[in-house]
């Protein structure tokens, strides 16, 4: 390889020696490189003040989940709707099939616009828009109205699938990430399982309607906050990756992968070296730092610094296309993905299995079910953010600082047994009337399933290409949601001409076969990412000579 090359994603993490000339992390990680590195800024996301990113963090929080929220507070009333209404259960499954079509898809327009532009007036149209749609919704009353709802939910809502990943990463560094991805794993998940718990109690209360009046003024309050308080975190910044500086001055030497000690992954010969990225802050400083934003800065809704530089949005909406051939990029969709399609089933059979006989729930008790799956999915974050990220550092140290972003997918191994049987006991038990605390305890554990899916996902994509990961996680969301799409739309009819019981055994194995490929990409990731590298550093200069890279 060149002398300058490096792999994305293989970083020099923990300065074991104390040789490397880049900030580190304060407390008891003072060895921990600051990833991406900060500049001299006060306004640099990466340098706010704990309170200011603490806040950042709740408003990211709050918009997740207010427009999650939204989308799933149907899922336990679904019968009253069929009955008031007269559209089918099937009508209403593909309406929501069709949401998360577009909650995919709508990210090839917001998520240019966010990076171009910035992302807190993309957020506050957002929730204006959502809270409007959810005025609308209880007034359709046939199938076509039905879907242009959904339609435009999905089209409005869709910042909450990639926006809040990058916003995430735009204040954190690599070695916290994992926490913090965590943190919007849990509000996105945990809006999708609480939501459906309080819109059964609404509904005995006030009626199905008013679920979604709830949810606009929801909405509509998260949009105040967002106003108030939600700083915009683009930040242009100039990233020196792939050198390495050592505390004299000098270029570090280049590591041979054969002498790399890597013992969390089987170790294979390969006659290649390679550079480790490191980033320091050498070129990462503006040439003039500029003072603290004043709070009536804070509060512009769109900043015109953001028109000095080219319009780039075609490109930006081609890129994530583009990056479909990348394999860890498609991995990272295809594992998100697959996880999804499981909550898409229990929500999609929930209000169909408990309200049904012999269980016969009400919808109130239905949604009360779903503390099941909240249960599960707090878990879940633990496991994957604060375990996650004690596991990266670990792996890290044992292989002389050098991190890989293939570490977190260890964290899959738990999913190897629990997919599977959560979805047998699910599908399978429902069929033969098991106790209704059997179905219970199976939807906390794919909830438990899906936040490991969706929080490794992610975190798989960003860490392996941090610098593209604005538009990665476009293509990341668009193959997640045109799966949930086609299960959305094909749940019921496939329920039904299968039976519960044969319909589950497909989809245990299914789920089996899924989450076992981890480990080709445990064995292999890193070999692929080598084989990226050309076409990683292509679209990265790409980004930067547009002032993308944030």
């Amino acid at each position: 390889m060149a002398e300058n090359s490096f792999v994305p994603g293989t970083i020099h993490l923990v300065d074991i020696q104390g040789t490397l000339r880049a900030k580190h992390a304060s407390g008891g990680q003072n060895d921990v490189v600051l990833i991406p590195a900060p500049s001299d800024d006060p306004d640099d996301p990466l340098n706010w003040s704990a309170k200011r990113k603490l806040l950042s963090t709740v408003s990211i929080a709050i918009y997740t989940f207010a427009i999650g929220t939204s989308s799933a507070a149907i899922y336990s009333i679904l019968e009253p709707i069929e009955n008031d209404t007269g559209l089918t259960l099937n009508d209403l499954n593909a309406g929501t099939g069709y949401m998360f079509l577009l909650f995919g898809w709508g990210c090839l327009f917001w998520q240019p616009l966010a990076l171009q532009y910035g992302k807190r007036p993309v957020y506050l149209i957002s929730t204006l828009a959502t809270a409007a749609i959810m005025v609308w919704v209880p007034y359709t009353n046939t199938n076509g109205q039905w879907i242009a709802s959904k339609l435009l939910q999905g089209f409005f809502g869709a910042p909450v699938e990639s926006l809040c990943e990058i916003s995430v990463t735009d204040i954190y560094f690599t070695h916290e990430r994992g926490t913090y991805i965590a943190v919007y794993g849990f509000f996105l998940i945990g809006s999708d399982f609480l939501a459906p718990l309080f819109a059964g109690f609404i509904n005995e209360g006030q009626g199905w309607r008013w679920v979604l009046y709830w949810c606009a003024i929801l909405s509509g309050i998260s949009s105040v906050f967002l106003f108030f308080f939600m700083e915009e975190t683009n930040y242009h910044r100039k990233v020196l990756a792939g050198n390495e500086m050592k505390k004299n001055g000098s270029v570090g030497p280049v590591i041979h992968k054969s002498d790399i000690r890597d013992d969390a992954v089987q170790k294979h010969n390969m006659d290649t070296e390679l550079h480790v990225s490191t980033v320091t802050n050498e070129e990462g400083r503006p040439d003039n730092v500029p003072r603290r934003k004043s709070f009536h800065h804070k509060l512009k809704v769109f900043d015109k610094q953001e028109l000095r530089y080219p319009n780039r949005l075609k490109d930006m909406v081609l890129r994530p296309l583009i990056f479909l051939s990348f394999p860890v990029i498609f991995y990272a969709g295809f594992s998100y993905g697959s996880n999804l399609v499981w909550f898409n089933v229990l929500n999609g059979t929930a209000s169909l299995i408990l309200s049904g006989k012999p269980y016969g729930f009400s919808s109130s008790i239905v949604g009360l079910a779903y503390i099941s799956p909240l249960i599960g999915m707090t878990f879940g974050s633990l496991y994957t953010g604060g375990v996650g990220d004690w596991l990266v550092l670990k792996l890290a140290r044992r292989n002389r600082g050098i991190m890989q972003s293939e570490y977190r997918l260890w964290l899959f191994s738990l999913s190897v047994p629990l997919v599977p049987a959560g979805l047998i006991l699910w599908g399978v038990g429902a069929a033969h009337d098991v106790q209704w605390f059997g179905l219970i305890f199976a939807m906390g554990v794919i909830a438990f399933t899906n936040t490991v899916g969706l929080q490794l996902s992610v975190s798989y994509c960003i860490d392996s290409y941090r610098e593209l990961s604005g538009e990665a996680m476009v293509t990341v969301i668009l193959i997640r949601n045109t799966m949930s799409f086609a299960i959305g739309y094909g749940i019921t009819p496939w329920v039904a001409r299968m039976g519960l019981q044969n319909a589950f055994i497909v989809a245990a194995f299914a789920g089996l076969a899924q989450v076992l490929t981890v480990f080709f990409f445990i064995r292999y990731g890193q070999s692929m990412r080598q084989g990226s590298v050309g076409r990683y550093q292509h679209y990265r200069e790409e980004m930067m000579a547009a002032g993308l890279s944030h």
